[in-house]
């Protein structure tokens, strides 16, 4: 195995195509790295580290912004809104039927279609967002309070910062290697950890040895877990009819119709913490605007979020909830019941049709449920263990690993096809 892993490394690094792809994508992420760590005017350091340093919620609103949240930099928002937008486009499909049959009946024009008004939505999200976190961040004097040119040039800055990121994601999707956006969510993932390890070893002493021990060792398992899962599947077995040609009469095939045990991803995930993110920036603005009971409402949100216990728990069953949400809508049992009977394919000992779709609906309900508790288990996994020992500098952040794991597995499936394509 470690010779054909060798193998493989040279084959690709000794490819021109596959050695710019990674040349590229390379590139693109320095880029990405290098604008991180521009920031916008007029931040307080030491209330910006006091801020994130008590709240985990805004924590992982930084790690889907690919750290420049933390940084507060040009980029702040990352491909969050763009995320969002394609988010409400795809819940759009359930609501406008023209939508889904341009999504999913019009092939590659459709889906070209459908990315082009994910773009023009995740214009006005950027936008909503840079103005709602300036003022929380204003709230908090974080950022001290600007005229208003500065704070126009501030959320224009914020905003294209965003979309600048979004290209540099589509870019590498096309020029590189792996999917653009979840690369630069990897990397800026992977850009925290070394501070967070210096942290941890530099506030080590001897007593707390046996407990940071005792984290690697949970951060292995929680990676193995995350690896199981991922690749985790039930497989429903299919068979074809005889097909009769003549006086000749041939054998039907069979294969298996794979059923993912996480199969909405990380999307619950985001949904849950956009769902918590609407309050807050809703109760900054109307604070900003000066509304009697914004501020003290806004005060009791953010030390809710600041709680890890009430905070957990609200975002457990978010996530938990909208992992069932987000299966159904994307995976239609009576879409692949009726696509299985066109192809006189059929489930054996389960007749074709409404019998089969029920059949599959099952299936799927049943298998959501672990994979429901496990994502929400991992999401909450940072809260668990800052409320039991109180210490927030170890690097063991769940729903970043989930997505550290699952974009490498992606990126190394890739990669290895461009390389088999090359050997044969």
């Amino acid at each position: 195995m470690l010779n054909s892993f060798i193998r493989k490394i040279k084959l690709a690094l000794g490819d021109s195509e596959i050695r710019f792809r990674i040349l590229f994508l390379v590139g693109a992420l320095a880029i990405f790295r290098l604008l991180a760590s521009v920031p916008i005017p007029g931040v307080d350091r030491a209330a910006l580290a006091s801020f994130f340093s008590s709240n985990q919620f805004f924590g992982l609103l930084n790690m889907f912004s690919g750290g420049g949240l933390s940084q507060l930099s040009i980029v702040m928002l990352g491909v969050g809104p763009y995320i969002t937008a394609s988010i409400i486009m795809q819940l759009g499909t359930i609501i406008f039927p023209q939508l889904k049959q341009a999504y999913a009946e019009e092939g590659e024009a459709g889906r070209a279609k459908f990315i082009e008004w994910s773009r023009i939505l995740t214009i006005p999200i950027a936008i909503l967002q840079s103005i709602g976190f300036l003022f929380l961040l204003q709230n908090q004097n974080v950022i001290m309070h600007l005229g208003t040119m500065a704070f126009l040039t501030n959320i224009a800055l914020v905003a294209a910062g965003s979309m600048l990121l979004m290209w540099i994601g589509e870019l590498v999707t096309e020029f590189g290697i792996g999917n653009g956006v979840s690369l630069i969510i990897l990397a800026g993932i992977l850009a925290r950890v070394p501070s967070s390890i210096s942290e941890t070893i530099f506030s080590a002493t001897a007593a707390n040895i046996p407990t940071y021990l005792a984290f690697f060792i949970l951060a292995l398992a929680m990676i193995y877990a995350v690896v199981v899962v991922s690749d985790a599947e039930r497989s429903i077995p299919i068979a074809y009819a005889r097909a009769v040609r003549g006086a000749a009469m041939s054998q039907g095939a069979a294969t298996y119709l794979p059923i993912r045990l996480l199969q909405a991803g990380v999307i619950p995930i985001i949904f849950a913490l956009s769902l918590l993110l609407v309050p807050q920036m809703a109760l900054s603005m109307l604070s900003a605007a000066h509304i009697s009971f914004a501020s003290g409402a806004a005060f009791w949100y953010t030390a809710f979020l600041s709680n890890p216990w009430k905070y957990g728990s609200i975002y457990f069953c978010l996530v938990v909830l909208f992992t069932y949400f987000y299966t159904a809508v994307t995976f239609e049992p009576h879409r692949v019941a009726e696509n299985l009977q066109k192809t006189g394919a059929f489930v054996p000992g389960v007749r074709p049709g409404r019998e089969t779709e029920k059949y599959i609906g099952s299936i799927v309900n049943r298998i959501t449920f672990p994979g429901a508790v496990f994502l929400g288990f991992i999401a909450v996994a940072p809260s668990i263990i800052q409320g039991i020992t109180g210490v927030t500098t170890l690097v063991l952040g769940g729903t970043a690993l989930l997505i550290a794991v699952q974009v490498a597995l992606d990126l190394a499936q890739k990669i290895d096809a461009q390389v088999s394509l090359r050997e044969y």
